[in-house]
């Protein structure tokens, strides 16, 4: 179980630093809110995984409030490049 554990540590460590490598690169502000919203599911997804190795069910509004916040923030992003007439250049 512990080598499960470990696989899963370093595969959401990799996936979190691609996301972060993707906001800091860029190019478009569509390429980061993807990246954003990728991050969040690997945090969500970190938070998943402490929450079975421990047994436990505390952190779960932590996860409600991220997931919100990833919709919320998807949702957002993308009316605002509708209304702005798809110039997410920059």
């Amino acid at each position: 179980m512990d080598i499960v554990i470990l696989i899963a540590g370093v595969l959401l460590s990799i996936a979190a630093a691609c996301a972060v490598w993707r906001i800091i690169k860029g190019p478009t502000v569509l390429d980061r809110v993807v990246a954003t919203d990728m991050l969040l599911g690997t945090l969500m997804c970190g938070l998943g995984v402490e929450m079975v190795v421990n047994a436990h069910t505390e952190t779960l509004p932590v996860l409600i409030v991220l997931v919100l916040f990833s919709v919320l923030g998807s949702v957002s992003v993308s009316r605002f490049i509708a209304t702005s007439g798809g110039k997410g250049d920059r």
